[in-house]
């Protein structure tokens, strides 16, 4: 399935809910924001429905997102429906980590195969104040666990903030010397009522790149993990795992972007930044069939920008980052 670009569109991340225990500074408001009534919300069996429209055009790769997707009861049913469908090949999570422990086996048992896990500091006190309250012994064993059930890659997800964390992101990329860890540095982005808060925040890739050779030494270009994505990585001489650059706002990867969001509320959303959404749980509740949904996530796919304009401020006021599916 290509877009009007000619980009082959082999990626759907798949929000499972937009409710989440955390209220991180960069993502929404220390109160939090209105969640979508339940019945508003699709179905496990609505989301493998889609899932199977979407690999049926050539969709291969699924990611489940937030919110926070592990506090939605029973997500290792949705795995195990997601994974059991056929053309789909990589089943991934990305999750804050805390409720992961537990969930781990039963999610692995389901076809889960990779992990990104978000963590933005080594310090505790830290992470209590960007998360808003989180406890980072808990998302760090969840980091632990994972890599000793052998999922593969581990990714941990890393915003950096001026001011905030900069001053880690060294000792964040030295955690891939010895452990097969992948740490991804991603620019801060304008998304939803966060984006006043960004201003004078943002630290672009090349900067933080410059920080971590200058402690660590020169860092040497290396093969992408399996999943990819949009990072470009990079390995420390002699190191188990990598270090990728998310470089969303100072250099963006839109020329390649093969990637679909499908809201927790069942909107089709061509680009994080494009506000337009295709509702997709209208004609799920009419009965509609996988052909016709097939035939509808065609039609939207060439409606696909092709770049993004976060240059140009948040346009969305109805959804902010936990909304959407990130």
């Amino acid at each position: 399935m290509q877009d009007t670009y000619r980009r082959e569109i082999s990626y759907l991340r798949v929000s499972v809910t937009d409710r989440c225990n955390l209220r991180c500074l960069y993502c929404m408001p220390g109160d939090g924001v209105d969640t979508a009534p339940h019945d508003e919300i699709l179905s496990y069996e609505e989301i493998a429905a889609v899932v199977r429209a979407a690999a049926s055009l050539g969709v291969r790769k699924v990611r489940l997102t937030g919110g926070e997707p592990l506090v939605r009861r029973g997500l290792k049913d949705l795995v195990g429906l997601i994974a059991s469908v056929p053309g789909i090949d990589d089943v991934a999570l990305t999750t804050n980590g805390l409720l992961l422990l537990p969930a781990l086996a039963g999610l692995k048992e389901a076809g889960l195969k990779r992990v990104n896990i978000s963590l933005d500091t080594l310090r505790a006190d830290r992470y209590r104040e960007i998360t808003r309250g989180g406890d980072l012994a808990v998302v760090w064993a969840g980091v632990q666990a994972a890599m000793d059930a052998g999922l593969d890659p581990v990714k941990l997800n890393t915003v950096v903030i001026r001011g905030l964390n900069d001053d880690e992101v060294a000792a964040l990329a030295g955690l891939t010397l010895n452990l097969p860890l992948h740490i991804r540095f991603i620019e801060l982005m304008p998304i939803g009522s966060t984006g006043e808060w960004v201003a004078g925040k943002f630290v672009p890739a090349g900067e933080v790149a410059g920080a971590i050779a200058a402690r660590l030494g020169p860092l040497e270009v290396a093969k992408e993990p399996a999943g990819g994505g949009p990072a470009r990585y990079y390995r420390l001489n002699g190191a188990a795992g990598t270090i990728g650059f998310i470089t969303s706002m100072s250099d963006h990867f839109c020329e390649w972007c093969n990637r679909l969001r499908l809201t927790s509320s069942g909107g089709l959303r061509l680009c994080l930044y494009d506000r337009r959404e295709v509702d997709l749980r209208s004609l799920l509740r009419a009965g509609a069939g996988i052909p016709e949904i097939a035939r509808r996530i065609e039609e939207a796919v060439l409606l696909k920008p092709g770049r993004h304009h976060f240059s140009e401020g948040w346009q969305d006021k109805r959804r902010v980052m936990s909304q959407i599916g990130g």
